[in-house]
């Protein structure tokens, strides 16, 4: 991989590329084959506790801020630029898979890592035109094309872990003359542990298959994913002393279909049917205590695209459909069931003011509806500048204005509100923010850097609070919060190094208007200031070694034991020895300095881990 191919990193943070085919046809008789390589925003790929899932490594991305329990690919709570897990999104094609009940499950994504794209972080004018029910940010991924090939891993390491994943895709031509190709794979992922901390145990299974038919201009794809987890930690959700457990169980079925029309014009449709199970006790000692049931399904139908009407106008949209239901032994005292709409519209104009000057300007607005709750008309734009020089580098600066809305899930609104754990709040109204944001992206040979700086206010955010004078429930509260950040990210490639690195400042201005409430464990808990460092060291073919690293200065919170710093390290070794083709070995490190910092308030962090592991591919 050249360092050129290196460049598509920049849209990982500012766009999305609505697909990719694996032959892209030129306007000569000559088919030219188009290969896209993507960049992580971290130098690890791979987890150290499990098999890899789509929220792998996040918590090392200085794009979000991952708040575990247990580990990511556990229960991952993935928030964007101050926010809180209910406010990103995690869409697939064109479609948000929304959890219903709550934010804590958005991340349940039964589908192997292998057939995606991304992720790429979508936020400001991005997020409020292709997002859905998720107001700051979102997590995009795309499918992937299939080839043939596929790999097998063991593993095994600390806390009697061990891990067993088998992936294998198979594409074949059918019509040379019109290049159509289909494609089939199939994965299956186990792994298992005692945990890094007591009570901390985890046993996961995913299997996911997709067919895919791929065209000269289109690509359909069908995927079916199952995935069932246990896992347990303790004080998982209270802050009571108490070794929790959760059971989740996911099914998914989705259908996706890309197509290339006209000239720069395409559009993706995409449809998905999500059943979510959820059983969680709240003391594995004594189960009968309180233990609760949930299941959601959700159907919902997506489309977003961008029409050219010539090489200077275009409109880009997306609109989206979801009905959601929930059958529940503790939310079922307000409604059930709701459906959502969403239709966004912007767009876009392109004047060539120079040679290498390209100026953008977009404008245009969001409606969100759903049969519980009011509807938002919300206003979308941002205006860029785009400069290429010569020696083939280039400058972007950009200032960007995006309004946002979402409704509260179940779990805030459906539950009772007068008793137990958690406490809903049924005069929840819709939430809003507005977004100001001035950017500016740098693109050389040897180096890039992204920055931004930005301003949003969140109005009636539904966070959840604690109150000491109530001290066995928390609640579901509205709160005003006006947050400024600053984000800076660079990255930097040499001969055989390549490093990553990244600073954020987040300052919160809240108003509850409740003095009873002393304490958040969501909205309130962010890190004031974040670095993070990664290198990716390849002296040779034999050896390659990464490096993840992670500190930050945490807001204070009354809830929180300990110390408010904490400094995260991940260590890879991966070996390939010259006596096997196509095998190597990997040795694992993560929290390699036993860091105990609780990543939610009251909630103890994840231990050291280390693993052992070898993959043969073919």
């Amino acid at each position: 991989m050249n360092r050129t191919e290196h460049f598509i990193f920049s849209a990982l943070l500012c766009s999305v590329t609505p697909f990719s085919y694996a032959q892209a046809t030129s306007n000569t008789e000559t088919a030219i084959e188009q290969i896209t390589v993507e960049a992580s925003a971290t130098a690890n790929k791979l987890p150290v506790g499990t098999f890899d899932s789509p929220v792998s490594n996040l918590e090392y991305d200085p794009r979000v801020d991952l708040q575990s329990r247990n580990m990511a690919e556990a229960q991952a709570d993935v928030t964007i630029r101050g926010g809180i897990f209910e406010n990103t999104g995690f869409r697939v094609g064109s479609a948000t898979l929304l959890d219903p009940q709550t934010g804590h499950y958005v991340a349940e994504l039964p589908i192997a890592p292998q057939m995606l794209t991304g992720p790429y972080v979508l936020t400001g004018a991005d997020n409020a035109l292709n997002g859905m029910n998720s107001s700051v940010g979102s997590i995009s991924f795309g499918f992937k094309p299939i080839t043939t090939g596929g790999n097998v891993s063991v593993g095994t390491g600390t806390n009697n872990f061990n891990l067993q994943s088998i992936y294998a895709g198979i594409s074949t031509d059918v019509d040379d003359a019109k290049n159509w190709q289909v494609g089939f794979e199939g994965e299956y992922s186990h792994s298992q542990s005692d945990g890094s901390i007591e009570n901390g145990d985890h046993d996961f299974n995913r299997a996911s298959a997709r067919i895919q038919l791929i065209g000269a201009d289109s690509q359909t794809d069908v995927l079916y994913g199952s995935q069932e987890k246990f896992f347990g930690w303790p004080n998982m959700y209270t802050p009571f002393g108490v070794n929790e457990t959760e059971e989740l169980e996911t099914r998914l079925l989705m259908l996706n279909h890309q197509q290339n029309y006209a000239d720069n014009s395409h559009f993706e449709v995409s449809a998905y049917y999500r059943k979510h199970n959820d059983h969680y006790v709240f003391s594995r000692e004594n189960p009968s205590a309180f233990e609760a049931f949930h299941e959601t399904k959700v159907k919902s139908i997506a489309v977003s695209g961008s029409h050219a009407q010539n090489t200077a106008f275009a409109v880009n949209y997306s609109a989206q459909y979801i009905e959601d239901e929930i059958e529940s032994t503790t939310l079922e005292n307000n409604f059930t069931s709701r459906t959502y709409y969403k239709l966004s519209v912007l767009p876009e104009y392109k004047i060539d003011l120079k040679q290498n000057q390209l100026l953008t300007l977009r404008l245009g607005a969001a409606f969100d509806d759903t049969n519980r709750d009011d509807s938002e008309l919300s206003l979308i734009g941002d205006i860029s500048l785009n400069t290429q020089n010569s020696d083939g580098s280039e400058q972007t600066v950009y200032l960007s204005y995006a309004q946002a809305s979402q409704v509260a899930g179940y779990t805030a609104i459906g539950g009772s509100d007068q008793g137990g754990l958690f406490r809903s709040n049924y005069n929840l109204e819709r939430e809003t923010t507005k977004n100001l944001e001035l950017g500016y992206l740098i693109q050389e040979q040897t180096w890039q850097l992204n920055s931004a700086v930005f301003y949003r206010e969140d109005n009636n955010l539904t966070d959840w609070t604690f109150s000491f004078d109530s001290s066995s429930a928390r609640f579901a509260n509205p709160v005003d919060i006006d947050a400024t950040g600053v984000e800076f990210f660079a990255t930097k490639y040499f001969d055989t190094t390549e490093l990553i690195a990244s600073y954020t400042y987040l300052n919160k201005s809240e108003n509850y208007g409740d003095a009873d409430i002393d304490a958040s464990f969501y909205a309130l808990n962010f890190p004031d200031h974040r670095v993070t460092l990664g290198a990716i060291w390849t002296p040779n073919d034999l050896i390659e070694m990464r490096i993840d690293n992670e500190w930050r200065k945490q807001h204070e919170n009354a809830l929180r034991s300990g110390k408010d710093t904490a400094l995260f390290t991940q260590l890879s070794l991966k070996i390939t020895p010259t006596v096997i083709n196509n095998l190597f070995i990997t040795l694992a490190a993560d929290n390699v300095w036993d860091e105990s910092f609780e990543e939610i308030p009251g909630t103890p962090g994840r231990g050291e881990q280390y693993t052992l592991s070898a993959t043969y591919s073919w």
